[in-house]
């Protein structure tokens, strides 16, 4: 049996929080829906999916149930990431109602193709605009005389860092870097090698007889 799931987000607002929910339960009672799971979150929209429960969100919708939020902005930080989780929506048949803007998207309707379509220009848009903005930033800088990217001889973090002391006590021990590569549990031993050549780690550590 088809279900109806409420998404709520707020940043920190509880007020925000309280009209979400009491505009979507008016709105479900005036349409003689009944509401059967809000999933519901108080965090800023950078946060990642994982931490607005997006990827939970899709697995609790199956098809033929119904998403209702109080505008379309809550799923999604930018207008492609809106479109993106739109569209693995409308793949599982799932209906999505935006109370603000009036929009009833479904499948099989085609005036909700046209809205889809219409989003997806303007995430292509989007796009085209930050990347534009990107360049011409980056010409800028560059006319002015300024270097960019990090400077030399900036060392980045590495998965590797969190072993660093081990690895120093393995090449302390005279094993070899192929070998301690397969005891750490790394797939590809080069990358532990490029590792240790760029951060000198046999230059800090003394051999053991």
């Amino acid at each position: 049996m088809s279900k109806i799931l409420a998404y709520i987000r707020t940043s920190t607002d509880k007020q925000d929080n309280d009209n979400q929910k009491l505009e979507i339960f008016e709105f479900a009672n005036n349409k003689s829906m009944i509401i059967d799971e809000v999933i519901q979150i108080q965090i800023s929209s950078r946060k990642g999916r994982l931490q607005r429960r997006i990827d939970e969100l899709i697995g609790k919708l199956n098809n033929g149930d119904t998403l209702i939020v109080t505008e379309i902005s809550r799923l999604g930080r930018s207008t492609s990431e809106v479109i993106h989780l739109i569209n693995i929506m409308l793949k599982k048949n799932i209906r999505i109602i935006c109370i603000k803007q009036n929009i009833d998207i479904n499948k099989h309707d085609i005036s909700s193709k046209i809205i889809v379509t219409v989003f997806s220009l303007l995430a292509e848009l989007e796009r085209d605009l930050v990347s534009l903005r990107t360049k011409e930033a980056l010409s800028a800088k560059k006319a002015k005389g300024i270097k960019l990217g990090k400077p030399l001889g900036t060392i980045q973090k590495s998965k590797f860092d969190k072993d660093v002391e081990r690895i120093k006590e393995l090449l302390a021990l005279g094993v070899s870097i192929r070998k301690s590569s397969k005891i750490l549990g790394y797939s590809n031993h080069i990358g532990l090698h490029n590792y240790i050549k760029t951060r000198n780690i046999f230059n800090q550590i003394e051999k053991v007889y």
